[in-house]
């Protein structure tokens, strides 16, 4: 039987989080023998792109575009320029030139249309090229959305997958947080979704002892998280791990004066280390003695796979609540410590650290964190399917 073709879209505008699950799901299905081709609309990330790649994904960038501000509004270019009609056409026609290219039997799209509005210039000439040609097209879409929506939004939003798409692909796990929680309507399109668990790389056991008794600091891609990895070096001395190493892990995204900020705070401290990123991340959460982090789905999956003692402050700036809710849910699970965003100090940090510390490892749950093999599998059914 020839391969199944699978055409993915993604776009991050801010952090990476988007583009890292798009990943983890694009080498699931290509390791289940698919042949995918992934999209990606957001800034460069070579790291992640090298991983897809490896896998034998092909990875398509786009000309990029992200988030002026954290409104996310307005659409800057790669040189922080607001886009104009004129480099939506062409991002647009690049858009569709590797869709032809790649013929494919499914169209993935992730978030869109329950978010990604900015991006209804190259989605919807996407989707009518799509729906024209008879390719089954899917929505890739984490367990919480973002802040509530008006009635007349949620209905365009209902509209729009009634007219296009024949699959949801929820990417949690209903006994946590069922996706009706943050869509209302999900009711009314009950037939057409499909939890998957949720998508996280597979832990792999520790490879030697690395973290081995640390406590792990970490800001995800870091563009948000430098007043979280300061209130930490300020937290160190007033907590019972204060003889511990801390390694903390900024993030490829934090601004590089930040990133020096924090440098002079460790200047000169013992048993603190400060580094931008580490490839074996899940190694040390498996080693640690505590994480410290952002609610980011990503790591937060990671965080729980491991088992690790964790403290999460999640990102709540803006009109962000996407990460209070699913903290919120799992530290009522007994799964984590939880700090407010508004309500970070070095001592209500150091507090969520102490209590974190006296807490047994818990792997899992409960919680089905399969979602990257579930989604392929579910993918090549709906491609079966259309063919059929």
């Amino acid at each position: 039987m020839n391969k199944r073709r699978i055409f993915f879209y993604v776009q991050h505008l801010l952090g990476i989080g988007h583009l890292k699950r798009a990943v983890t799901l694009a080498r699931a299905m290509a390791a289940a023998g698919m042949d995918v081709t992934l999209a990606s609309g957001g800034l460069p990330v070579p790291e992640l792109a090298a991983t897809a790649s490896v896998s034998g994904v092909h990875f398509v960038q786009l000309p990029p575009a992200s988030a002026a501000d954290l409104t996310f509004k307005v659409l800057v270019d790669v040189n922080g320029k607001p886009v104009d009609d004129e480099w939506k056409r062409a991002r647009s026609e690049a858009l569709l030139a590797a869709w032809h290219a790649a013929d494919a039997h499914v169209l993935l799209v992730e978030l869109f249309p329950f978010g990604r509005r900015q991006m209804r210039f190259e989605l919807l000439p996407l989707l009518e090229a799509a729906a024209s040609s008879g390719t089954a097209i899917a929505c890739s879409v984490r367990d919480v959305l973002g802040s509530q929506k008006s009635p007349q939004r949620l209905e365009e939003t209902l509209t729009l997958l009634e007219r296009y798409f024949d699959r949801v692909f929820v990417h949690g796990d209903p006994g946590a947080i069922a996706f009706e929680r943050t869509f209302p309507l999900a009711g009314r399109i009950a037939a057409r979704i499909e939890y998957t668990g949720y998508v996280v790389d597979d832990a792999s056991p520790a490879d030697g002892d690395a973290g081995s008794g640390e406590v792990i600091v970490s800001a995800g891609g870091g563009a948000v998280g430098a007043g979280l990895l300061a209130a930490a070096i300020q937290a160190r001395p007033l907590t019972t791990l204060h003889d511990r190493r801390w390694r903390l892990l900024a993030g490829s995204n934090l601004p590089e004066a930040d990133y020096q900020e924090l440098a002079k705070l460790v200047s000169g401290a013992s048993g603190i280390e400060l580094e931008r990123s580490r490839p074996d991340f899940t190694t040390l959460l498996a080693n640690c003695a505590l994480s410290v982090s952002q609610a980011g789905y990503n790591t937060l999956m990671e965080t729980v796979g491991a088992g690790a003692r964790a403290v999460v402050v999640p990102f709540a700036r803006g009109q962000e609540t996407e990460q209070t809710l699913r903290a919120r849910c799992f530290a009522e699970r007994g799964l984590l410590e939880m700090v407010e965003e508004g309500e970070l100090t070095p001592e209500t940090l150091a507090a969520a650290i102490d209590r974190a510390a006296q807490k047994p490892r818990v792997a899992g749950g409960g919680i089905n964190l399969d979602g990257a093999r579930q989604s392929a599998r579910l993918v090549e059914r709906l491609a079966l399917e259309r063919a059929a």
